[in-house]
């Protein structure tokens, strides 16, 4: 099937592949482990709004900060789904990010309790599947190189 695909093609599966796959379990780690990322790395989230706060971003707290993490961690989950997915199912790769927080969600319900499973999470993790899908049709419309296809012509006699 691989080998019927162009070459810059095949390249650009192999590299997303190559990628994806420590990506999807660095994900696994971050989200399906017991101990929390505030827990984890409190010092880490502290400068970040510090220094949000200092550059006058009053808004952020906590809680929009988490949003906003949840969304960027799942873009290249999205952009990974369409480069994977075979084009003439493209379309699944808009239900693969969100399928994929559901069930991450589902999990930290039933096997990890003391992690809070919820719907936001699902919503934000989704939505930036979806930003990382579009991303990727952009991309892919305005950089990949277009084939010559030869034009067929009636013959008048």
């Amino acid at each position: 099937m691989s080998a019927l695909l162009p070459a810059p093609q095949r390249r650009t599966r192999g590299l997303a592949a190559l990628l994806g796959v420590p990506f999807l379990a660095g994900l696994g780690v971050l989200t399906l482990t017991p101990s929390r990322v505030e827990e984890s790395m409190p010092n880490l989230l502290d400068l970040v709004l510090t220094t949000a706060h200092r550059a006058g971003w009053n808004w952020l707290d906590f809680t929009r900060l988490e949003i906003i993490a949840n969304v960027l961690v799942f873009v290249p989950v999205g952009v990974f789904a369409f480069l994977l997915v075979p084009r003439r199912i493209w379309p699944v790769a808009v239900v693969l990010g969100p399928a994929i927080s559901v069930a991450i969600e589902i999990a930290q319900r039933v096997a990890l309790p003391h992690r809070a499973a919820t719907v936001s999470d699902v919503v934000a993790n989704s939505g930036g599947a979806l930003i990382g899908v579009f991303l990727a049709i952009a991309c892919t419309l305005l950089f990949a190189p277009t084939t010559n296809r030869p034009t067929r012509r009636l013959e008048t006699s």
